[in-house]
């Protein structure tokens, strides 16, 4: 069997807001193999206006209700710290984002900073099918 390459819109362009917004919450079907291939893959576009930037959060669940935002993590000295993963964009242009993946349902959501403008945002999903 072969796969097939296909994109899903799940955000259309729209303007965006000071609270993060979630969008299509991307979950696992007979038809979507993203979590075989631990691999999620968006396309960005964002116009800028005068903003100072777009934040963008991935989220996962393994139930659909309780959700765990994708962390990193630094070792300084003999320090651990884990903190939040939030993407800043800030420049008006297409993105290619990649992020590993492992869990059946995914929420990706967007915010602006400093103030409201037109600034716009579309995001993509890529899905392999096999």
């Amino acid at each position: 069997m072969q796969s097939k390459y296909e994109s899903k819109v799940i955000r259309s362009s729209a303007i965006l807001t000071s609270s993060y917004v979630a969008w299509t919450v991307i979950w696992q079907t007979d038809n979507n193999i993203v979590q075989e291939l631990n691999q999620l893959v968006l396309l960005i576009s964002f116009t800028k206006w005068s903003l100072d930037s777009m934040q963008l959060k991935i989220e996962v669940s393994d139930d659909w209700v309780t959700y765990y935002q994708q962390a990193f993590t630094s070792i300084s000295w003999w320090t651990w710290t884990c903190s939040l993963w939030e993407y800043s964009i800030t420049a008006t242009w297409n993105y290619e984002l990649a992020s590993p993946v492992k869990t059946k349902f995914i929420k990706v959501s967007v915010k602006w900073t400093w103030t409201a403008t037109s600034s716009l945002c579309d995001i993509k999903w890529i899905v392999w099918i096999s």
